[in-house]
């Protein structure tokens, strides 16, 4: 017992209240002003009124656990040993009122967390052991189990307060209900209150339904899953940044590339895509067959919702069917594929593939039988590209960090050759290869020279000195019979039969440096930039960007109050508005700062951007002219919402507090109202009431809080805020929402949240990638869902167009903006 007091006197160290309290600095001897001294005395009062709270809350819970302590012990003299639940596992730790809800808290620090390291371990009973618990009042307990995933972001701290945690009074000889216990998360029905309440990571959140329900609603109950599913109609982005030969042209017209874990085949003259949607995380990696229908994809090692490891593997794809044809090396290839090639003079029977372990694999297969036919470990140095010689389908040549590699299959055994520079000086990366008509391999260096290297030989035979001004990322070799070179000084030069240049062209600096060319139909080409710009055009005239995408970490998405237009905004200070319909971007603009979040004023007009730095700017939505900038803190803003009658603009920020402006003009003069202080960590979702008189705020710490925003009040009355009428729906916690997480929940797996404009169905975006479509309202315990892959990253966040026709999707790190059709 001696311990679980000193659990809670390491938790509510009352240290910095004393050394306060003795501090004599708002006394008459002091040289403080008096109203200073007053506001300092203030502070005081309410920091002793606020620790005699806890400790009132403290000794009420001691006294509670008691209770229960010694019922556990009388039954488990009847029904044998039982496992004692650590006292401290759901301490409260806010002060709180009759009605569940949390009294205000002024600026005085913040608790330690009680689901911090060590404070909580195994708080409830394994789920294989089928206990029952009792709990208070008439609360129906059900609970299920997953290995706690701990924080899936960096980002994710918390700060110590439990959800609008509910201490009630109520009276321990009640009669009880049986209480079902099978692992972490809990979800418990008062019923004589109109409320539910889960826990997170062991703290409670408390969340009051509208009266209407109080009298039915039963917690037993099933949800159903939607009607309606998802049809992922288009893909924004393609991935050229860190990926190398991944842009290909069928003799279908489609246009393949990559980019998370999606294929997109793209019909540049109908705008239509396809998409293979195999696998399962990040692709790296494209090969395309002799005979332009076959394809194979490799991809990374990823985890699966449940934890479990996902093997790197390849994937053989009929491009016409998108039908998975084979798998192969799944347990074989280490952390991800980073080169593919087909065999070109055999028929294309054989595949060879390298991988990113430490000793970068190399390794051939006979893909149809699935057959490994030879292996062999290829350099402990990055490997950039492997290709078969078109002639000789026992000849691989592979290329990296500071080699250059001739390798001949003979006998199940890859025997090597090191290209021999000479007289050349050896540079640093050769990052390309391909083949002349000839016979001979060319390679493209980082000292920007293009050597050719004789057929059969590895001695060099030919140099183009300088041919560009730094490294040489791609080298195709077209129809014609001239090569094309492209790299870092966004040149594209073509070469003839005897490597005399014939044409040049300069990509604008705006779509970066190139990365991979590929042939297009008659005289274009297809470039794949730095920038995740896909790029047509020849060699006479403009390059046109068909796709074009983010280059960092993705947040912020904002949805056109009345048209099909939404606005996407990311880590790579790019602001980009996007037309639903022709699937083009309308504008970008880029800004001094890393976006974090954004929000359209209902009139459409304008369109507010928060950012990491806490400052936020308004731009015009037709001109993308800045209207007006602000700064509110040092943090990012995490939420920018406007409320519905476009007269209020809430900010929601990392400092914990919500900062609220009043808005005139249409949007474009803003005047600071004043914060909304209450949480005790950062503001993660913000929602108004239909009528724009009423906000609810989430935070880091899982806390439900209610606003009177015109005022900057906090609402602690239930009976006030419980049949508050929402516009939209964005909170990942509260009773209509509440069954959307998923069982074992760490209370962070759930990036973003929306209800349908119709009010009908909802729909999530998690940590694993993947959109879940609900039915709306979702106030069931482990409501069902549809579950979409193809983000390959943390889905960041979610929301429908304004009539419903579409979903916007955006990812994380996989930099990728996904509609989906609701079918």
């Amino acid at each position: 017992m001696e311990d679980g007091f000193s659990s809670y006197s390491s938790l509510y160290d009352t240290s910095s209240l004393l050394q306060f309290c003795n501090d004599d600095s708002a006394s008459a001897a002091s040289s403080m002003e008096v109203t200073d001294r007053i506001a300092s005395l203030e502070q005081r009062v309410q920091m002793q009124e606020d620790e005699i709270q806890l400790l009132k809350s403290a000794l009420a819970d001691v006294v509670r656990r008691l209770n229960l302590s010694e019922e556990q012990q009388a039954m488990g003299t009847r029904r044998g040993p039982t496992k004692a639940r650590p006292m401290i596992a759901t301490l409260p730790l806010r002060p709180t009122v009759n009605n569940g809800t949390v009294l205000p808290k002024k600026g005085s620090g913040t608790l330690p967390s009680p689901s911090g390291p060590g404070s909580r371990k195994d708080a409830t009973t394994p789920a294989n052991k089928s206990t029952v618990r009792r709990a208070n009042s008439n609360e129906h307990v059900g609970t299920l189990t997953r290995k706690d995933s701990g924080d899936s972001k960096g980002n994710r701290t918390r700060a110590g307060s439990t959800g609008s945690n509910s201490s009630g009074k109520r009276s321990e000889s009640k009669q009880r209900d049986p209480v079902f216990n099978a692992g972490m998360r809990r979800v418990t029905h008062c019923k004589e209150e109109g409320y539910v309440k889960m826990f997170l990571k062991g703290r409670p959140i408390t969340m009051y339904m509208p009266k209407d329900l109080v009298d039915n609603y039963s917690l037993e109950a099933r949800a159903d899953l939607p009607s309606n599913k998802l049809k992922l109609d288009w893909v924004y982005g393609y991935r050229g940044r860190d990926c190398r030969s991944n842009l290909y042209l069928l003799p279908t017209g489609e246009t393949v590339y990559f980019i998370a874990s999606v294929v997109v085949l793209y019909n540049v003259d109908e705008q239509l895509q396809r998409h293979y949607a195999g696998h399962t995380d990040d692709i790296k990696c494209l090969a395309v067959h002799p005979d332009k229908i076959t394809i194979a994809t490799g991809q990374v090692a990823g985890t699966s919702s449940d934890g479990k490891q996902l093997a790197p593997h390849v994937r053989v794809w009929d491009s016409v069917s998108l039908n998975t044809l084979h798998i192969l090396g799944t347990g074989f290839f280490d952390r991800a594929l980073v080169c593919l090639a087909f065999s070109k003079s055999n028929g294309g029977n054989t595949l060879c593939v390298v991988d990113d372990s430490n000793d970068h694999v190399l390794s051939v297969w006979d893909w149809q039988r699935e057959d490994r036919l030879a292996e062999v470990k290829c350099s402990n140095e990055s490997v950039f590209a492997a290709d078969f010689h078109p002639t000789d389908s026992n000849v691989i040549v592979t290329c990296g960090k500071s080699h250059l590699y001739f390798w001949n299959l003979e006998k199940g055994v890859l025997v090597k050759k090191q290209g021999l520079f000479e007289k050349q000086e050896k540079p640093k990366f050769v990052l390309c290869v391909t083949f002349a008509e000839n016979g001979d391999t060319i390679t493209g260096d980082s000292s920007g020279n293009i050597l050719v290297w004789g057929k059969g030989t590895n001695r060099i035979s030919h140099v183009i000195q300088g041919a560009h001004e730094g490294s040489i990322f791609a080298l195709c070799m077209l129809r014609n019979g001239s090569l094309v070179s492209g790299g870092k000084d966004r040149r594209l030069i073509s070469w003839d039969s005897s490597y005399q240049q014939i044409q040049m062209v300069e990509v604008p600096e705006l779509f970066g440096p190139i990365r991979t060319v590929a042939e297009g139909r008659g005289e274009s080409v297809l470039i794949g930039t730095t920038k995740n710009f896909v790029l047509q055009g020849s060699l006479d005239g403009e390059f046109t960007p068909i796709t074009q995408g983010h280059t960092d970490e993705l947040w912020g998405l904002a949805i056109h109050p009345c048209k099909s237009q939404f606005l996407t905004c990311g880590h790579d200070r790019q602001v980009s508005l996007w037309d639903s319909s022709s699937h083009q971007s309308i504008w970008t603009k880029h800004m001094e700062d890393a976006a974090q979040s954004a929000g359209f004023h209902p009139s459409g007009a304008v369109v507010a951007i928060g950012t990491e730095t806490g400052r936020w700017l308004v731009l015009d939505t037709d001109s993308k002219d800045l209207v007006t900038v602000h700064t509110d803190g040092n943090e990012q803003l995490s939420v920018m919402r406007y409320g519905p009658d476009g007269n209020f603009l809430a900010i929601g920020s990392h400092d914990n507090y919500i900062y609220i402006y009043a808005v005139a003009e249409n949007g474009r003069k803003y005047s600071r109202v004043g914060k909304c202080s209450g949480h005790s960590s950062f503001i993660t979702h913000l929602d108004w009431s239909v009528d724009s008189q009423y906000l609810v705020s989430n935070s880091g710490d899982y806390e439900i809080l209610y606003w009177i925003p015109s005022v900057c009040k906090q609402v602690v009355s239930m009976e006030t805020t419980r049949d508050i009428s929402w516009a939209t729906y964005t909170c990942t916690l509260g009773f209509q929402v509440f069954g959307l997480w998923p069982d074992g929940s760490d209370g962070t797996d759930i990036n973003a949240v929306c209800r349908s404009n119709e009010k009908s169905l909802l729909v999530t975006g998690d940590d694993f990638g993947k959109v879940h479509l609900f039915s709306y309202p979702c106030s069931q315990f482990r409501a069902p869902s549809h579950v979409y892959g193809g983000h390959s990253s943390h889905v960041t966040n979610v929301n429908f167009l304004y009539d419903d026709s579409f979903l916007v999707s955006t990812g994380g790190k996989d930099m990728s903006v996904m509609q989906w059709r609701i079918v």
